[in-house]
């Protein structure tokens, strides 16, 4: 497990928790690659992504819009403007991710994950309008899955994702309010603290796969989460990672393999990290069957763990085959390598990449499968950054 023991940089905290113990430092590694800027002067960019092959890339604001960046610029027109049907207010609402199709190309359809204008989460499609690729038709918009969310504005969640067997995942908060206090992760018959896992080509509004683990919600792949802020497949293995936001303590990365049938309890509310008992929670009970992270690191040395990717681009080759992620607050950035269903080589890649990256809201991979990392504020106001060799 990542311990280590580095101060947090006093910052605003969109996704943040309190203090925790601190551990032993990570060292640094050196790794032939850098930062560069692909997008400044956003506006609370959330998420970066693109479908593969594309060269434009689709940044998306918070406040409702997704925008395209072409050859380096912002283009003026939004791709999509949905920020009337967009709440925004809290730090972790708004428009969170894209997703698209795997037949894109052919279909235009595309996803997105926002809380809307009651605080309720929802997942809606849209379609690329005729005749101009680079607008959506907000004509064509409908909602594939809408989820009610308790009175508080944290703990959305807000990932979507395709996975290599063409269904859509879905990560879902708690619920918000500390501690998850109505127990909706431990729930199976709830959609929060949950992966989703849909089939949206298979009935209208959405099928439940086969495969899928038969929990009362039938739409639930795995559960025990507080936070999955970000989460990515490993396009090259199919495995899943994800960076799932702590309480107090712990910051934590689940992985699940390729092979998984799904229905792992990642072990929130009773667990916080890796076997911290949470709230006074019995999280060793036999029978539980909690899957221990397998990574964490002390929330005082951050604030809020940003999942990221395994690398498969081509501009830093040293780095094939690494997780990279990072903290929201700290900006620093964290890589491990997975064998055998353990973690390996963790290291700190901060300063060898350039420096932390504050406000790291996300990372996400270009049309090409380079990686990106996004600020949500910077001195250049909202940023995207592209992996490059140095």
């Amino acid at each position: 497990m990542i311990r280590r023991a580095l101060a947090a940089l006093p910052l605003a905290a969109a996704l943040a928790c309190g203090g925790g113990p601190e551990g032993t430092a990570l060292g640094p590694v050196q790794v032939p690659g850098r930062w560069a800027p692909v997008a400044t002067g956003l506006v609370q960019p959330v998420h970066a992504s693109a479908p593969a092959g594309d060269p434009r890339l689709f940044v998306v604001e918070r406040g409702g819009r997704v925008r395209i960046v072409r050859d380096g610029a912002v283009l003026a027109q939004p791709f999509l403007d949905i920020s009337g049907l967009v709440r925004a207010l809290g730090p972790e609402e708004g428009l969170l991710s894209i997703a698209f199709h795997p037949g894109f190309t052919a279909t235009g359809r595309f996803f997105v994950y926002y809380t809307d204008l009651a605080g309720d989460l929802v997942i809606a499609e849209y379609a690329v309008a005729a005749g101009d690729p680079d607008v959506a038709d907000p004509t064509s918009g409908r909602v594939v899955l809408p989820i009610a969310h308790p009175g508080n504005a944290n703990h959305n969640g807000g990932q979507l994702a395709f996975g290599p067997d063409g269904f859509l995942y879905a990560g879902t908060g708690d619920g918000g309010g500390g501690g998850d206090p109505d127990g909706n992760a431990q729930d199976t018959g709830v959609l929060l603290g949950k992966l989703l896992r849909l089939d949206l080509d298979g009935a209208q509004p959405y099928a439940i796969p086969a495969g899928n683990p038969g929990f009362a919600a039938p739409e639930i792949w795995s559960y025990g989460l507080r936070n999955p802020w970000r989460f990515s497949f490993d396009r090259a293995t199919g495995d899943l990672y994800v960076g799932d936001v702590g309480q107090s303590a712990w910051e934590e990365v689940d992985f699940q393999a390729a092979s998984s049938a799904g229905g792992e309890n990642y072990g929130w509310s009773l667990m916080e990290g890796d076997g911290h008992c949470f709230g006074g929670a019995d999280c060793g009970a036999p029978g539980l069957g909690i899957v221990r992270p397998v990574a964490e690191y002390p929330t005082d040395a951050g604030c809020a763990v940003t999942g990221g990717s395994v690398y498969r681009g081509e501009a830093v080759p040293a780095l094939v085959g690494t997780y990279v992620y990072g903290d929201f607050c700290s900006g620093e950035v964290l890589s491990l390598r997975m064998s055998g269903g353990v973690a390996t080589a963790q290291a700190d890649l901060t300063a060898t990449l350039g420096g932390a990256l504050p406000q790291l809201s996300s990372f996400g991979e270009d049309g090409a499968g380079e990686l990106l990392a996004v600020q949500l504020d910077s001195a250049w106001g909202g940023r995207v950054l592209r992996l490059v060799a140095r």
